[in-house]
């Protein structure tokens, strides 16, 4: 399945922003907050409709195609998913199914074979009967996978899906992921998992495109520069992945005399230190 995004403008949040995600790549989404990633997979997603422009699947204008019909070939895992839900977690994954359903809206063997299936594949089958509200961030997270996987996309929208997930879980979703073999759209803050799991990589900034290309070219000292405005130093690695050295802060940073503790003139400090001796009692 192919997305093309063809000059869309949207608010003053996106400018003329096209692009394409072949069909069976990954195509990430990276640039600084407030640069308008999560805005533009809405777009996409038909959360939100552009001032100007189209997105295309496969040719076909999103908003011209049913909506039943979108959400059979397009799944979402978004950041602002509601933590309140009362239903459990078997429940949340079997929602995946609804696009397919027919007039009695009930689960076959084989549905709920699948749900069972993708339940065990991101890691949740123990948590079945839990309420979706009871779980943690990293949890939810992987609920959500499951019911993508369980609505059987040709698309996978994910904004942001290593949020909350430990280490290990960050490499076994983007590992599953391109194991799918699907058009995916992802957005993501961490760098060095961007280069490592896209096949290709589109930088926003102030809301439109600054970059479109193979992660290798995309991901430069100058790039990370003038986008993130941090100087860092890439490297690359024996498979030509670029490996990304950000600078950490040490002790004795410089803040703002006004944010300094204690009233330390000149605002000198130590970072991620503090005297609590100093601290009011509670």
């Amino acid at each position: 399945m192919n997305v093309e995004v063809q000059g869309v403008h949207w608010l003053h949040v996106l400018r003329d922003v096209s692009l394409t995600a072949g069909s069976g790549r990954v195509t990430g989404l990276i640039g600084p907050n407030g640069s308008g990633k999560s805005s533009l997979l809405r777009c996409v997603y038909r959360r939100i409709r552009p001032d100007r422009g189209r997105v295309l699947i496969d040719g076909a204008d999103v908003w011209r195609t049913p909506a039943r019909e979108v959400a059979r070939q397009v799944a979402v895992v978004a950041q602002d998913t509601p933590a309140d839900l009362d239903d459990s977690v078997e429940h949340v994954v079997a929602l995946g199914r609804i696009p397919h359903l027919g007039a009695l809206g009930r689960l076959s063997a084989a549905e709920r074979a699948l749900v069972a299936e993708a339940m065990e594949t991101c890691e949740v089958t123990g948590l079945a009967r839990r309420p979706f509200a009871t779980l943690s961030g990293g949890e939810r997270q992987r609920v959500q996978l499951a019911r993508a996987l369980v609505q059987q996309p040709r698309l996978l929208i994910l904004d942001e899906p290593t949020n909350h997930l430990d280490p290990r879980h960050q490499v076994d979703l983007l590992r599953l992921v391109r194991a799918l073999g699907v058009t995916v759209l992802v957005t993501l803050h961490d760098l060095q998992l961007a280069a490592a799991a896209c096949d290709r990589l589109v930088v926003l900034d102030g809301g439109g495109v600054v970059a479109d290309g193979p992660v290798a070219q995309v991901v430069t000292e100058d790039l990370l520069r003038a986008v993130y405005r941090v100087e860092a130093e890439v490297e690359r690695g024996r498979d030509g992945l670029p490996r990304i050295f950000l600078p950490l802060p040490g002790p004795g940073g410089t803040v703002p005399a006004a944010l300094a503790r204690n009233g330390a003139a000149g605002g000198t400090g130590h970072a991620g230190t503090y005297d609590v001796s100093r601290e009011p009692a509670s």
